[in-house]
């Protein structure tokens, strides 16, 4: 199979089912970490609270069958999963702002197991810039450009302030960069050929208080 027509099976996953599936890679490397060999999608579907038959059908799309009653090998299935998701692969990217979250992700060294590699940190502040933070090096951005050619990145983590938010997206994809991951709270505008991902801590905090609030009414 060629790679473009690789890509454009990952493209017929409905994103819900993409959401779900690093949820059951988890669940299976703790069930490995117990000694378990096989693992189910009722074993998974009781620890995670998704109905097993949404997971069969969402373990469909990675191309893992299970064996009757004994259901899916675990090595196999991490494997499988990690490849599907991307894991495998180191992803280089580069994140703009380095203000509490942006540093906060720059500390996080997790985000490798997860094929994500955050090789290097634009700001404009002067105590930042030279400096580097877990052993990342953190630039100018007026830099940006002139490291691009340096490293080869094409992820940009938009860490900045909302009001600036459009205007760094805007500098990363004319300077090359071909997916966003947007941790702001705003709607950052990009030509259709750049992948936007978003993440708004915000957001998720407002739907969280809205279900507790529902909740104390009831």
């Amino acid at each position: 199979m060629s790679s473009l027509s690789q890509h454009k099976e990952v493209l017929r996953v409905p994103e819900p089912t993409l959401r779900r599936l690093p949820w059951y890679l988890s669940n299976v490397k703790l069930l490995k970490q117990k000694g378990e060999r096989y693992v189910s999608s009722t074993q998974i579907s009781k620890e995670i609270n998704i109905d097993a038959s949404q997971i069969a059908k969402d373990l469909s799309y990675v191309n893992i069958t299970g064996r009757t009653r004994v259901g899916y090998e675990i090595d196999t299935l991490i494997a499988v999963l990690e490849d599907f998701l991307g894991f495998t692969n180191l992803h280089k990217a580069f994140l703009f702002g380095v203000g509490s979250l942006g540093g906060a992700l720059l500390g996080d060294s997790g985000l490798k197991h997860f094929g994500l590699e955050i090789v290097a940190a634009f700001d404009v502040k002067p105590e930042l810039v030279g400096t580097t933070l877990n052993g990342i090096p953190i630039f100018h951005s007026d830099e940006f450009e002139a490291k691009m050619r340096d490293y080869r990145v094409n992820i940009g983590v938009l860490t900045v302030p909302i009001e600036i938010a459009q205007q760094i997206t805007d500098y990363m994809v004319a300077g090359g960069i071909r997916a966003v991951w947007n941790f702001t709270p705003f709607r950052i505008r990009v030509p259709e050929d750049i992948v936007v991902q978003n993440t708004s801590l915000y957001a998720h905090l407002a739907v969280m208080f809205n279900r507790l609030n529902f909740n104390e009414i009831k």
